[in-house]
């Protein structure tokens, strides 16, 4: 009996067995494959210059590769799953120092691998030493000082939006500028140009800021153009993208002012050999509204004199402009002190006259003010209630403007430009007698304020963009180098006339 029962015991273990592993309601799940990642290469080394690698990734599950998005490297794909190839692509290295980073390569279930990515220092060749940084000063053809200058310069006409327009020269409508152009506005009665120019757009190296050299060589011509034909030019660093108009603050100082010295002595050495023809401009309409900014301004445009002395030859006596907060007269008048200067009398300072806006470039109504049609006491027309000045702006406005200019500066020595000034042409549908009376009017102011200009010491020159259209500057067709609106150019030459001109 012991025997028996030990075998049937046995057979209920099997049949136990058997029937629990043929149990029809019970699933069998299958055991998961082992999760599979490799990367290959690993660690990636790149030139100063950038460029490409690419990197081969085995898996049998879902990767990612996790990276910092604003870093210099980056993949073609950031995720996918199985086997891939992945193009890593670095940017250049612009500075003088090795970097590196870092991606991490995971998957669900399998170890994180770590990608170490390096780039070589940029190489930073030194600029040519010639022409050197620093010649001995030369006075010959610079006999002139701003006083003499200034009254050299009878009556002045800006080349705008040509070669500070942003994207290149043509970017913003008008053709290249060329001699025949030069040649038609000096035949019109202008012996001044001020050439309107940027370089930040121009600088090839964001580290040292070295302009390119075919960008030089095309300001060179311009300014051919116009000291060839015996006229005296203002080269100027433009709005330029703002870098340094819109960062007139204790904040950006050190840096805008390192720049700012940067692109003065390029275009310092580049312009050394021309004689006092040329002028140089530190800005054109620096942001500077208070007196903090204005002492940051003055740091920025005591940098501009200084660097242009420092390279010697004729830039040991060249005549230098210096911007106001803003270019504006009160502000002027409130907030502006002058660089000091190693090289006496060769100092002029700039302000711009746009006053009152509604008529100077307003191009429609707005909820501070209308679009002003007319301006000047003779041209208050009946029925034209809202379209002409209801506030001291007219020609007693001109004239205490003009003698803030006269007395803070002219009377002290320094002579003023009037850089940019100028009110934009409007068309009036179905009314013939308000057009011809804006035209009027437009010519009047011109002729005013070019008038005055002269009679308290600023020399005037003309805002002109290019274009003949409503809401227009221009003077001249620049596609045939003809004079596009005679009546503006007769008021123009009309206020050049002005006795009494100080210098």
């Amino acid at each position: 009996m012991k025997q028996t029962n030990e075998w049937m015991c046995l057979l209920m273990i099997v049949v136990t067995f058997l029937g629990c592993s043929n149990d029809p309601g019970k699933e069998v799940t299958p055991e998961k494959p082992e999760v599979t990642l490799t990367a290959s290469p690993t660690s990636f080394s790149f030139e100063a210059a950038g460029g490409t690698a690419d990197l081969s990734i085995s898996s049998n599950a879902v990767w990612k590769i996790n990276y910092n998005t604003s870093e210099w490297c980056k993949p073609s794909i950031q995720t996918t799953s199985g086997n891939a190839t992945v193009t890593l692509t670095a940017e250049e290295n612009t500075i003088e120092q090795e970097r590196s980073m870092s991606m991490t390569l995971t998957a669900k279930g399998a170890d994180d691998i770590s990608l170490q990515i390096t780039q070589a220092a940029a190489v930073i060749i030194p600029p040519d030493p010639e022409p050197a940084d620093s010649i001995a000063p030369d006075n010959t053809g610079m006999a002139s000082d701003a006083k003499v200058i200034a009254s050299k310069m009878y009556l002045g006409w800006n080349l705008g939006n040509t070669l500070e327009a942003i994207g290149g020269e043509t970017a913003w409508g008008n053709p290249k500028a060329s001699n025949d152009l030069i040649v038609a506005v000096k035949n019109a009665g202008f012996n001044a140009i001020r050439i309107p120019c940027a370089w930040d757009n121009y600088i090839e190296n964001q580290t040292t800021y070295k302009i390119k050299e075919s960008w030089l060589a095309r300001v060179k011509e311009v300014v051919d153009y116009c000291v060839d034909n015996d006229m005296y030019a203002i080269l100027n660093v433009h709005w330029d993208g703002g870098w340094l108009e819109n960062n007139v603050t204790p904040e950006k100082q050190n840096e805008v002012n390192k720049k700012q010295a940067a692109i003065w002595k390029q275009i310092a050495i580049t312009f050394r050999d021309y004689d006092e023809q040329l002028l140089f401009a530190g800005a054109n309409e620096p942001a500077a509204e208070t007196q903090t900014a204005a002492d940051v301004l003055a740091v920025y445009m005591q940098t501009f004199v200084d660097v242009v002395r420092a390279t010697g030859g004729r830039n040991t006596y060249r005549n230098l402009i210096v911007q106001a907060p803003v270019t504006d007269i009160d502000k002027a008048d409130e907030l502006m002190s002058m660089p000091t200067d190693e090289t006496e009398n060769r100092l002029l300072a700039e302000v711009h006259y746009y006053t009152p806006w509604q008529f100077c470039g307003l191009t429609e109504d707005a909820s501070w003010g209308k679009v002003f049609y007319f301006w000047g006491e003779n041209y208050h027309l009946d029925g034209a209630t809202g379209r002409f000045p209801d506030w001291d702006c007219e020609e007693d406005f001109v004239k205490a403007q003009f003698q803030k200019m006269k007395t803070k500066f002219v009377d002290e020595g320094i002579p003023m430009i009037l850089g940019e000034y100028g009110a934009i042409r409007r068309t009036i549908p179905g009314n013939d007698e308000w057009q011809e009376k804006h035209n009027e009017s437009r010519a009047y102011f011109n002729e005013y304020v070019t008038e005055q200009a002269k009679k308290y010491g600023l020399v005037p020159f003309y805002w002109d963009e290019g274009s003949l259209k409503n809401d227009g500057f221009g003077i001249f067709d620049r596609s045939t180098n003809t004079v596009g609106d005679q009546q503006i150019l007769d008021g123009l030459i009309k206020g050049a006339e002005a006795e009494d001109y100080p210098y």
